[in-house]
């Protein structure tokens, strides 16, 4: 069998956490991702909410979505992508999960003001702020990794 690229185990943890590791071939820890999204997912109503959000209706989106439970998400998300990313990569790459745990925060935040939130006079919501708070988290974790790995060189 091949080994599984850092690319392939972060796409499929995209689709679903713990997808990566049951290709990495570490089936208790994929099945603990997947039970542990499921229960999340549901408890949440998250996919109600995404799908009252894609469909423009971002009141109905907050109106059903469980923020208690939703908060687990990005960390459990992220950590599940650093998991099978971490399986995938070299030895010697150092500080990756930076993007991976910035992100957990950020899109934790962007969750939590998501009702008070209002961009260009349109209301994100729920599930559309938390993903704009991605990039920032991404891009502070890249810019650490980088400033870390700089700093050690010299």
């Amino acid at each position: 069998m091949k080994k599984l690229t850092k690319l392939e185990a972060v796409l499929w943890s995209i689709a679903f956490p713990g997808f990566g590791q049951l290709l990495g071939q570490q089936y208790i820890k994929g099945i603990l991702f997947i039970i542990l999204e499921f229960m999340i997912n549901v408890c949440s109503k998250f996919n109600s909410a995404i799908m009252y959000s894609f469909l423009g209706e971002i009141e109905k989106a907050e109106s059903v979505v469980n923020y208690q439970w939703l908060m687990f998400y990005p960390c459990v998300y992220m950590f599940a992508m650093w998991d099978s990313y971490r399986t995938a990569m070299p030895a010697e790459e150092k500080y990756s999960f930076l993007p991976f745990v910035f992100s957990a925060y950020f899109v934790t935040v962007g969750l939590m003001v998501s009702p008070k939130v209002t961009v260009f006079h349109v209301h994100p919501g729920p599930v559309f702020l938390p993903m704009l708070f991605l990039v920032p988290g991404l891009l502070i974790g890249f810019i650490l990794r980088q400033l870390i790995i700089s700093r050690i060189r010299n």
